[in-house]
């Protein structure tokens, strides 16, 4: 499988305390614990060019992995344009921490999405839309 991980990297360089946590990025970490044998890892941040999301790299993407927090719109249209594209072809997305204000997340579930986080005890249901999918194996 091979995965890219996105990072705003934006609070490691800016933010000491963090920056002690994650001294190599928040997307280093996830690659470093996510690299094996069966999984190939690359990292993109918002600061690369392209943000580090070429048509070359989705294309050569399995899953995208998409850590965002603060610099949403930072992200220029069209690179979500592109991303969007990749995932209606069939490029599995994982949205991390609050990356569900990110400007992918909106356009792909169509929604403004100001969530807000409860404990209610809620259930939550999760379809698995395409099995064959190499982010679903294992999922019933």
């Amino acid at each position: 499988m091979k995965v890219t991980i996105w990072n705003e990297y934006h609070h490691e360089r800016h933010n000491e305390k963090v920056a002690e946590i994650y001294p190599n990025g928040i997307h280093k970490a996830i690659a470093d614990f996510l690299e094996c044998d069966e999984v190939t890892v690359r990292t993109a941040t918002l600061d690369d060019p392209e943000c580090g999301l070429t048509q070359e790299v989705l294309d050569d993407t399995d899953v995208l992995i998409w850590w965002g927090h603060v610099r949403h719109w930072d992200v220029p249209d069209e690179v979500v344009t592109r991303v969007k594209e990749s995932v209606l072809k069939g490029m599995g997305l994982i949205c991390l921490h609050s990356a569900h204000h990110s400007k992918i997340f909106k356009s792909l579930m169509g929604t403004t999405c100001n969530l807000s986080w409860r404990e209610d005890g809620d259930l939550e249901r999760v379809w698995v839309i395409n099995p064959a999918h190499p982010i679903a194996q294992g999922i019933d």
